[in-house]
């Protein structure tokens, strides 16, 4: 009886899948989904295996290209995409543009299609469809096309520069970031560098709120 009482007035966490887990981003959502009292299950999908082990997690190594093998995985209450990639690291534009919108958008429809309710995405500041730069084009073709996938909450988020230690070099960008930092000082706050830890707060804040429709989050609103 008491064996029966207990199984009845356990609540179930919430199930939250990740990409992009070995990034910046990626990373720093983990540990904080890790330790946040309610979800349950952490399900991350990599292409090798990750440093991560807790009782939570749960890792799914797969193959990006290969959606028919892991789309009936994408399930439980959100999907944090994080995933994304440069140029100088792919090679080329397509395939950067596969990473950056074709991976992305597969996984946004599987868990659209396994009735995920919650999609959050990093995006990117000035992303625009129509946009004549090919990044801030990538960005807003696939927040297009993810909106048509009809969720009950859709979040979007577009930070400016990200401020934070990444594993890999990228010269180019920690020059903009340090010339951010100085010029945002005096004018353009509102496009000041994001910290990473700052974002991720707000993402995993927003990923619990039961708010439905769609949120765009960006400039002055991340970093408040």
């Amino acid at each position: 009886m008491l064996a029966g009482l207990i199984i009845k007035n356990h609540k179930m966490g919430r199930v939250a899948n990740v990409i992009g887990a070995s990034g910046l981003v990626g990373q720093q959502i983990i540990n904080q989904l890790l330790f946040h009292s309610e979800f349950d299950k952490i399900r991350i999908f990599v292409r090798r295996k990750t440093r991560f082990i807790h009782p939570k997690l749960e890792e799914q190594i797969i193959d990006f290209d290969q959606p028919e093998s892991w789309r009936h995985l994408v399930q439980g209450d959100v999907l944090f995409s994080t995933l994304g990639t440069t140029i100088k690291t792919v090679k080329t534009k397509k395939n950067q543009y596969r990473v950056d919108f074709t991976y992305q958008y597969e996984f946004a429809k599987a868990a659209f299609e396994n009735g995920v309710s919650t999609y959050i995405l990093i995006s990117s500041m000035g992303a625009n469809a129509k946009s004549f730069f090919f990044y801030t084009r990538m960005k807003g073709e696939l927040e297009e096309s993810v909106k048509k996938l009809n969720f009950k909450r859709i979040i979007i988020f577009r930070p400016s520069i990200l401020d934070g230690n990444r594993s890999e070099k990228r010269i180019g960008e920690k020059m903009a970031l340090i010339f951010s930092r100085y010029l945002t000082r005096i004018i353009l706050k509102k496009n000041r560098p994001t910290p990473v830890r700052v974002l991720v707060s707000k993402m995993v804040s927003l990923s619990v709120d039961q708010t439905d429709g769609l949120r765009l989050v960006e400039g002055l609103e991340i970093l408040n």
